[in-house]
């Protein structure tokens, strides 16, 4: 039985990174629409402000996640 050593190890680090780079942002869209659908509830009548604000929010920790992905591409 061979013993793996740390030299035999091949690939790229930068998937872990990535990996460890979704994480924000799945964090920050269950805070989004977890707050989205609460404000909702509580002020009926501001859905439609409310849908708004959060889609802009959307896009932005969406663009966290692509910024993740082109990052993991670039360095290797």
């Amino acid at each position: 039985m061979d013993i793996i050593t740390l030299a035999e190890v091949t690939g790229s680090l930068s998937v872990i990174g990535y990996g460890l780079g979704t994480l924000g942002p799945g964090i920050g869209l269950g805070i989004l629409f977890g707050k989205a659908m609460e404000s909702t509830a509580r002020q009926p009548e501001m859905s439609g402000k409310i849908q708004t604000i959060m889609f802009i929010g959307l896009a932005l920790v969406e663009v966290l996640a692509l910024i993740g992905f082109v990052a993991a591409l670039i360095i290797k």
